[in-house]
């Protein structure tokens, strides 16, 4: 069974940062791309950040440019989301989602997904 599962959110100040996992199981993701994609209360699930499978390719939201880095560990099937800067806009619930094929900048092109792990950035 396939699961992704995200850890590191929690409560920061603004201009802090902070860094999420998610590990993926169940199948070898060496070839898939991995994204990380938020959700506000009240708005769409939006894109992020994506890293192709072999860590080669990376792509970013505009909202995050230059703030937020997206990385693959050794094993291929953990990714990470540093995110500095931090700013009150930032604050979502954030998934992890894989997909085949690149890239990726649409929810409904990802196969799988995590629960989500909730970021909070007060003023």
């Amino acid at each position: 069974q396939v699961q992704l599962v995200e850890s590191g959110g929690g409560l920061v100040q603004v201009g802090g940062s902070l860094r999420l996992s998610c590990a993926a199981s169940g199948r070898t993701f060496i070839s898939y791309t991995m994204g990380w994609f938020r959700q506000a209360p009240g708005k769409e699930r939006e894109f992020v950040a994506a890293i192709s499978g072999g860590g080669g390719s990376t792509s970013y939201a505009d909202s995050v440019k230059g703030r937020f880095t997206i990385s693959r560990g050794n094993a291929k099937n953990t990714i990470y989301l540093q995110m500095n800067s931090l700013k009150p806009e930032d604050t979502a619930l954030y998934y992890c989602a894989a997909r085949s094929g690149w890239p990726g900048t649409s929810p409904s092109s990802y196969d799988y997904w995590g629960q989500g792990t909730q970021v909070t950035v007060s003023s």
